[in-house]
This record gives structure tokens, C-alpha cells and sequence, in this order.
């Protein structure tokens, strides 16, 4: 056993093991990187919703002093990354009309919380002026534990 080791194989799989990248944050549906001119479909991702974690625990209020809303998972969903500065964005939650809410915590305590959209009772966002960086997003529901399949779109 003290041979496996000291073996060439095992020290260079520490090795490589312990020079591999740590992600600066996970997510429980991965990364989205995006850049300006990003074609249609690039900024869309899928997953569900879940959890009892209070959202409003991450953000009350949002820079336009929108109240945050509903429950979800304390890991974000997603994660998105802007190599550039965007003018704007649209983010919004598509799950058939399930009261879905979007808590989006960026750089220099960027904060954006959405509820409603018009008649719609999923959740959307109009970001302006945003800045490069890694920006978490959670995908919630007004009520616990409730999981729902839901697609996100980022459209400039």
C-alpha cells in the first residue's frame, strides 16, 4: 500500500488534482458567459425551482428600491458572466405562468429583484448599465418548496 503512494502515477495525480482551478461560486444550474452581439440563443438556460431559502435574505430591496421576493435554493441557479459592458439586458423566467420570481446580485453590490411581468406572473428584469463581472441569479417562487421546471432568457 505505502508503494501506491510513492508510485510516479499517484504524485502526479496529486499533482494535477491539487493545480486544478477551484470556481470562484458554483451554481445549481451552471454558467452563462455572454458577450455584447451574443446570438439568440446563448442566453438561455433551463432549470427549476425549489427551496425554502428566503431571498429577501440576500437582497430586501433592489437599486431601484424594488422590494426582493419569494423562496428558493441558497446556492444561485445561474450563473452569468459579462466579458464586456452591456447598455441593457432583459432577464426573464419563462415556466408557463408559474408566480416565479428573480433575485441578481452582481459587482459593486449590483442588486435586481423582478416579480410579475405585465400580466404574466413570471418574473422579469430590464438591467441597464451593466458592468463586466460574475452576476448570481435565483429563480424563486412566492411560496416554498415549490419546483418548477422554468427556461431563463438574456436578450440584449
Amino acid at each position: 500500500m505505502l508503494r501506491l503512494f510513492r508510485s510516479p502515477a499517484f504524485i502526479g495525480l496529486l499533482a494535477a488534482l491539487s493545480a486544478t482551478p477551484v470556481l470562484a461560486r458554483d451554481a445549481n444550474f451552471g454558467q452563462v458567459t455572454l458577450s455584447p452581439g451574443f446570438p439568440r440563443g446563448a442566453g438561455m438556460v433551463a432549470g427549476n425551482t425549489g427551496g425554502s431559502y428566503s431571498l429577501p435574505s440576500l437582497v430586501n430591496r433592489d437599486r431601484n428600491n424594488t422590494p426582493c421576493l419569494g423562496y428558493g435554493d441558497e446556492t444561485p441557479d445561474h450563473i452569468m458572466v459579462l466579458q464586456d459592458d452591456f447598455s441593457q439586458l432583459n432577464i426573464r423566467v419563462d415556466s408557463g405562468g408559474k408566480d416565479t420570481t428573480l433575485v441578481i446580485k452582481g459587482p459593486d453590490n449590483f442588486a435586481l429583484c423582478g416579480d410579475d411581468t405585465g400580466s404574466s406572473k413570471d418574473a422579469s428584469v430590464e438591467a441597464s448599465n451593466l458592468k463586466p463581472g460574475e452576476y448570481s441569479i435565483w429563480v424563486g417562487s412566492l411560496e416554498p418548496n415549490k419546483n418548477w421546471q422554468y427556461t431563463l432568457r438574456v436578450q440584449e
